[in-house]
């Protein structure tokens, strides 16, 4: 694939993202994959994402930063949403969070073979607990 095929391959995950399409995730994921270093399936993916938007329902990915490098998609993103349900452990508070996310994928015929993310899990925890 060019840098531009997976830039846009990149582009339509955030909007599905975005969406909380996460079904279309079939679109954008490999059957099997490893993500942070684990092999996992594309159902965990779905299932860690819908587990995500239903504790914060309106939760956004926004791009600020995208390196492409070959197969490889490294990007800077800001996320945000409100705290409604039980998320990494916490009751709901209703907070609006805000956090940075460092994410780096690799893809191979059009999907993701490899998803590996990082974030300032400190600031989410003193974002959810006040």
């Amino acid at each position: 694939m060019s840098e531009s095929e997976v830039r846009e391959v990149f582009e339509r995950y955030i909007e599905a993202l975005n969406a909380h399409d996460f079904d279309r995730m079939t679109e954008f994921v490999h059957d099997e994959l490893v993500e942070n270093g684990k092999a996992v399936t594309r159902d965990d993916i779905i299932a860690e994402l819908k587990a995500h938007g239903d504790s914060v329902p309106d939760f956004t990915w926004r791009v600020q930063d995208v390196a492409i490098d070959g197969d490889r998609v490294a990007a800077r993103l800001y996320n945000k949403g409100t705290h409604t349900k039980e998320w990494l452990g916490v009751a709901p508070t209703g907070a609006t969070l805000e956090f940075a996310e460092y994410s780096f994928h690799k893809v191979r015929d059009g999907r993701f073979y490899e998803m590996n993310y990082l974030i300032d899990a400190q600031a989410v925890q003193r974002q959810l607990e006040g």
